[in-house]
C-alpha cells in the first residue's frame, strides 16, 4: 500500500507513471481518481479478478496512471518500431476504470508490434476522453521506452470503434492505418437504431409510450410498464421485418440473430427494450439535449419501393422524435486518409451491420469484412489477425485487401454473404467453403 501511495503522489505532481515490468505479487485496491471526483482506478498492474499483468515471453511491460486514467504499454525486445494503440468499448456507467488487454495482444508481440491501452478516465459513452486519453498513449510510448515509433496503427472495438474513428479524423497525420471491429461508425446513427427499434415496437403493437428529455423519478416504472404491455401484443415477425431492414438489410441468418437478441433482451442483457429510450431520454448521459432523429425516416417491412398499406399505417402511427444536441458524442464524417479495415458481425443486433453502411456510404480508404455472427464482438482469433494481418500489407506495401460488397444490397442478401472472411462455423448459420483471404 505504501507503494500505491508514492504511485499516485508522482501522478498528482508528474501526471505520468514511468512503469517498470509488473510483477506484482498482491494488487492494490482501486484508488480515487486525481482528475474525476467520484471515479476509482483500477491498479494498472493487475486485473480487475485480482491476477498480475505479467509481459509475455520475450517482451517487456510498463503501467502506470496519467491524468485519472491507467495505462499498460508492452514492447517485445525484437521491436519492429511499430506501435498499436488499442479503444476499449462501452463499459457502463460504473465509477471504475480500468485497463484490459487487447484481444491480439499475443500477435502483436509475436508479430514484433508494441502496443499500448488506456482505461479512459471516465466511463459511460464518454467517446472525447476515449479519444484523448488513447492519443495521449503515443507520447507516454516515447517517455516511457526511449522510443519513437516508425509508424502508429489504431484499433478498437465497439464504442472503441467509435473512438478509432474520430481519433483519425482529429489526428490525420498521427496513424498509419486503423482496426476498428463490431465498431460504432455510424455514430448517432446507433443510438437512431434504437430509437427505431422502440418507436416501431411501440407503434405495432398500439401502445402509447413517451420520450420525456428528462425523465422524472416515476419514469423507469412507466417504462416497465409500457414496455410488459408492448411484449404481449408485438407481432414479432412483422417487428423482425422492419429492425432487419434498419440494421443493414435483408441478409443471411437474421431470424437466428432477431430470436438470439430477443431472448437475450428478456433475460436483462441490455438491448432494445431497455436500452431506448433507457433513462436519459435520448442524451446517451453524455449530450445536453437529445441525440436521437426519426422525422424523416421511412420505416418498410419489404424491399419494394411502394410502401403498403400496413408500412404507411406504421409510418402514420409511430412515434416522432427531433435531434435537439450536436454536442457529447463526437461525428463521423466516414472520410479516412489513411487505410481503415473493419470486420462487424452480420447478426449483431447491439451494434448492427449498418454501421459499417453508413460509413462505408462516404470513405473510399475503408474495406469491409461480413462475418457470420449473431453476437457482438464474437469473431474467432483467425479473423481478427487475417484482418490486422492485411491491413498491415496494404499500410506497408499499398496492396488493398479484399472486402465484402456491403453497400450491394443483393450481395448482402445471397446466402453466402460472409463466407468469404468467417473462419469457424457458428451454430446459427451454414458452414461456408474455406475462406479466401487473398488481397487485391
Amino acid at each position: 500500500m505504501i507503494v500505491r501511495r508514492v504511485v499516485l503522489a508522482a501522478t498528482l505532481i508528474a501526471g505520468v507513471l514511468m512503469g517498470t515490468p509488473a510483477a506484482a505479487a498482491t494488487c492494490s485496491a482501486p484508488a480515487p481518481s486525481p482528475t474525476q471526483p467520484g471515479y476509482l482506478v483500477a491498479d494498472p498492474d493487475c486485473d480487475l479478478g485480482g491476477k498480475p499483468f505479467t509481459a509475455l515471453p520475450g517482451a517487456t511491460t510498463h503501467t502506470g496512471i496519467r491524468a485519472g486514467a491507467a495505462w499498460r504499454i508492452e514492447v517485445p525486445k525484437r521491436w519492429n518500431g511499430r506501435l498499436v494503440v488499442y479503444a476499449h468499448g462501452y463499459r457502463g456507467t460504473g465509477t471504475t476504470v480500468y485497463v484490459t488487454d487487447p484481444d491480439l495482444r499475443a500477435h502483436y508481440i509475436d508479430r514484433g508490434f508494441a502496443w499500448a491501452a488506456s482505461s479512459y478516465a471516465t466511463n459511460g459513452y464518454d467517446v472525447s476522453q476515449g479519444v484523448q486519453d488513447t492519443q495521449a498513449l503515443i507520447g507516454l510510448f516515447k517517455r516511457v521506452t526511449r522510443k519513437n515509433p516508425v509508424k502508429t496503427y489504431i484499433s478498437g472495438a465497439s464504442m472503441g470503434g467509435h473512438v478509432t474513428a474520430v481519433a483519425i479524423e482529429r489526428y490525420p497525420r498521427t496513424f498509419a492505418g486503423a482496426m476498428p471491429y463490431c465498431g460504432v461508425l455510424g455514430d448517432v446513427e446507433l443510438f437512431d437504431y434504437f430509437l427505431d427499434a422502440g418507436v416501431t415496437a411501440a407503434a405495432l403493437a398500439q401502445v402509447d409510450i413517451e420520450f420525456p428529455l428528462r425523465p422524472d423519478a416515476g419514469y423507469p416504472a412507466r417504462w416497465a410498464a409500457q414496455v410488459a404491455r408492448i411484449r404481449a401484443s408485438l407481432p414479432k415477425a412483422t417487428w423482425s421485418d422492419v429492425l432487419e431492414r434498419r440494421s443493414g438489410g435483408e441478409r443471411p441468418g437474421f431470424p437466428q440473430a432477431f430470436a438470439y437478441w430477443d431472448a437475450a433482451s428478456q433475460g436483462g442483457l441490455p438491448f432494445l427494450f431497455s436500452v431506448w429510450p433507457g433513462l436519459s431520454g435520448g442524451t446517451a448521459g453524455i449530450a445536453s439535449g437529445n441525440l436521437t432523429d426519426n422525422r424523416r425516416t421511412v420505416y418498410q417491412i419489404d424491399d419494394r419501393r411502394k410502401l403498403t398499406t400496413a408500412e404507411r399505417a406504421l409510418n402514420a402511427s409511430v412515434l416522432r422524435v427531433g435531434r435537439t444536441a450536436t454536442d457529447g458524442v463526437p461525428r463521423v464524417a466516414g472520410r479516412p486518409s489513411i487505410p481503415v479495415l473493419s470486420l462487424h458481425g452480420i447478426g449483431d443486433l447491439f451494434v448492427p451491420f449498418s454501421m459499417e453502411q453508413e460509413y462505408a456510404r462516404s470513405s473510399r480508404s475503408f474495406v469491409s469484412r461480413a462475418i457470420r455472427d449473431v453476437t457482438h464482438c464474437g469473431f474467432t482469433a483467425p479473423e481478427l489477425t487475417n484482418g490486422f494481418d492485411d491491413l498491415v500489407t496494404w499500410v506497408e506495401h499499398g496492396r488493398r485487401p479484399a472486402g465484402d460488397p456491403i453497400l450491394d444490397r443483393r450481395a448482402v442478401a445471397a446466402p453466402d454473404f460472409g463466407c468469404r472472411f468467417t473462419v469457424g462455423t457458428r451454430p446459427q448459420f451454414t458452414a461456408c467453403p474455406a475462406p479466401d483471404h487473398a488481397t487485391g
